[in-house]
């Protein structure tokens, strides 16, 4: 029996162990320190332990990968997506060391994971790419060749990936700040600063195109994913066929795929990207030489596993289709469920996963490495995983992935749904008018509404109705609630709740039970007042009756603290009653704390230095992402609590400033 090392971590992970599994190979798991838990670890028939927490100690670490998969008696490696998959010097690795790398060789690896190189490459073949300057890193030639290409520009991190080392400039002054941003982060993140420079197609559409190719010759793609919904230049939803591409349009990308494919004697799964203008002209952006995060949309609509196909091409094996016997069925869509909060601004979340029920039913399908108990960790992407769904139609594909959204069970750290859930019932998107400026064009009207940024007055008397029955349960005699209940004439309780930096007050009082035993209550909040009553709780399953209303939520309460799904939202309830309401204010205090676990990169202030309110202070990392962290008020540091490399906890205080209402504007 063969045995497969999948150098990787979560739902990819277990994406391949599964088909791995039914074509008879053993597989083969590593893990990190952070890792030690996780579910990837528990399917595989063996695992190893690699060391170290962040991705640099751990996944991306050739020598350790190579030596667990010798330690496992590991045949083959397959590397997923993300971390080592676009790495060539695995690929060369495996070959030093008797072993069959899933993918393609560590040549090709190298010539299309360049973005400069792929550009020259492409245009040698005769693939049209976007106009731009990739030559001296000369900033003046730099504002020079901009000027000619017409402002806005992109600029991109040469061995950039994942959305990261990019930024668009509208004019010199951002073209001068992106480029040292852009060199920084591509070191930082790549170890090479090299960058290059492409005008920037507004509203155009970001298509993709699946390609296979085997070593004995035969190529064909798949047809094509739309990718334009994208935010930081990570795509978030993906769906096939893409609205607007005729047969015609989608056959000629799918030859130029094909003809890159062929001229750079590509093998296994890859994906040629292409920028569509509002003309339907179609420029090379770059190819992906590994599975896409994608790729189940593409399974979904013809009917085949990608995975399996790897491994038969890796095998020497030819590919068990041609072109002509592949059939495009229905449509599919594909959200990406992250550990993020849409109303801090996308702020990564870390935390305890408390409840997960995996979505079932026709056309659902959910890719994920979640459980209940895990640690969703800082150091690595935020990604929980990702639900698609299949219709005969796109707008049935749409209607049911709402719906599946709407219904999520899961509790736990703050996550998109409820954004994702937004935008997929946006007149917009329903009409198919997806490019990528979409989402700063439709953020303003997704986020303006006061539903999901506060709790309405019906959460709210959910959440006390909760609180306050699981405080008779417990028997909080200390704050006589034990008692209350069975008062001759009780008087109303007051609760206090805490959601991010707001508190509510609500007021319960019991109104005798039924002929079922089933307490109700008069429960006020917001100068509203609602009839409750629990009817039923099964674990975080939970029917209760607000004005005659049956109705049907998720709730749980871990910590003193309740996790409650209500009206596609997710809130993180504190009761608060029995806190002193503090007297210091949260904003302008000069307390700079950390806003999230994570890596200290950056201190750019020190001891005695002064400050103005929005100036940048420090910079953090966690989740594969940056975060600037700015003074909140003017004012002289009068402490730095943390050194560059330090690991940061969430709330951990890191700076201390003075406030003062004036400055002299020097430092010592």
């Amino acid at each position: 029996m063969l045995t497969l090392l999948i150098a990787n971590r979560g739902e990819i992970a277990l994406r391949i162990m599964h088909t791995a599994k039914r074509e008879g190979y053993r597989t083969l798991a590593v893990f990190s320190d952070a890792d030690r838990d996780s579910p990837h670890v528990r399917s595989a028939d063996a695992a190893i332990a690699i060391g170290g927490s962040t991705s640099a100690t751990a996944y991306l670490d050739v020598k350790k990968i190579i030596a667990a998969a010798k330690q496992g008696g590991a045949d083959a490696i397959h590397p997923g997506y993300g971390f080592l998959s676009e790495n060539p010097r695995l690929a060369q690795a495996c070959v030093e060391g008797g072993l069959s790398f899933i993918g393609p060789d560590a040549a090709t690896i190298a010539l299309m994971g360049n973005k400069r190189q792929a550009k020259v490459f492409a245009e040698s073949a005769g693939i049209r790419c976007i106009p731009g300057f990739h030559g001296n890193q000369d900033n003046k030639q730099w504002l020079n060749e901009a000027k000619k290409l017409g402002f806005p520009i992109m600029l991109k991190a040469a061995s950039g990936g994942g959305g990261r080392g990019m930024r668009l400039a509208n004019d010199t002054d951002e073209l001068t700040a992106g480029l040292k941003s852009v060199k920084n982060e591509a070191q930082s993140a790549f170890g090479d600063d090299e960058i290059i420079m492409e005008k920037a197609l507004r509203n155009a559409r970001h298509i993709e195109i699946q390609i296979f190719s085997d070593s004995l010759g035969n190529t064909l793609h798949l047809g094509e994913r739309d990718c334009s919904i994208q935010r930081r230049h990570q795509k978030i939803i993906e769906e096939s066929p893409a609205p607007g591409v005729d047969e015609t349009l989608r056959q000629n990308m799918g030859k130029a795929a094909v003809k890159l494919a062929n001229a750079c004697n590509y093998r296994g799964a890859g994906t040629v990207e292409f920028l569509l203008d509002e003309q339907n002209n179609f420029y090379f952006l770059e190819m992906n030489t590994r599975l896409q995060v994608e790729h189940g949309v593409t399974e979904m609509c013809y009917g085949v596993d990608l995975v399996a196909w790897q491994l038969k091409v890796a095998r020497g094996e030819p590919l068990p289709f041609s072109q002509q016997q592949l059939h495009h069925r229905g449509h599919c869509i594909e959200v990406r469920l992250y550990a993020e909060d849409p109303q801090q601004n996308f702020l990564p979340q870390t935390g305890r996963v408390h409840y997960w029920r995996v979505p079932q039913g026709e056309g659902i399908r959910m890719d994920h490495a979640l459980a209940e108990g895990m640690e969703i960790s800082h150091y690595y992407d935020p990604m929980l995983g990702k639900l698609l769904c299949w219709g005969e139609n796109r707008e049935q594909a749409r209607r049911r992935l709402s719906a599946t959204l709407n219904d999520l069970a899961y509790l736990g750290p703050v996550n998109n749904q409820f954004f994702l859930y937004k935008i997929l019932e946006s007149a917009a998107f329903i009409a198919g008018a997806v490019h990528s400026g979409f989402l700063t064009q439709q953020i303003p009207m997704l986020m303006g509404g006061e539903e999901g940024k506060k709790p309405a007055a019906d959460t709210l008397a959910i959440a006390v109705l909760l609180l306050h029955e699981e405080a008779i349960e417990s028997g909080d005699r200390q704050s006589g609630r034990a008692n209350w209940r069975t008062s001759v004439n009780p008087l109303p309780l007051n609760y206090r709740l805490g959601i991010h930096s707001s508190s509510y007050s609500c007021q319960i009082l019991p109104l005798g039970r039924d002929a079922d035993g089933v307490e109700s209550y008069s429960i006020t909040v917001q100068e509203q007042t609602f009839r409750a009553r629990l009817l039923h709780q099964n674990c975080a399953n939970i029917t209760f009756e607000l004005n005659g209303l049956c109705q049907n939520a998720l709730g749980i309460i871990k910590q003193q603290a309740l996790y409650l799904f209500h009206r596609q939202c997710q809130w993180h309830i504190s009761n608060i009653t029995y806190q002193p309401a503090s007297s210091e204010p949260q904003l302008g205090n000069g307390k700079i704390l950390a806003p999230m676990d994570g890596s200290l990169i950056e201190i750019h202030v020190a001891t005695g230095m002064q400050v103005r309110r929005g100036e940048t202070l420090a910079l953090m990392e966690a989740m594969k992402m940056e975060h600037l962290l700015r003074a909140n008020c003017n004012g002289v540091v009068t402490a730095v609590h943390a050194n560059t490399g330090s690991q940061l906890r969430n709330g951990q205080l890191l700076i201390e400033i003075k406030p003062c209402a004036e400055l002299k504007l020097e430092n010592p």
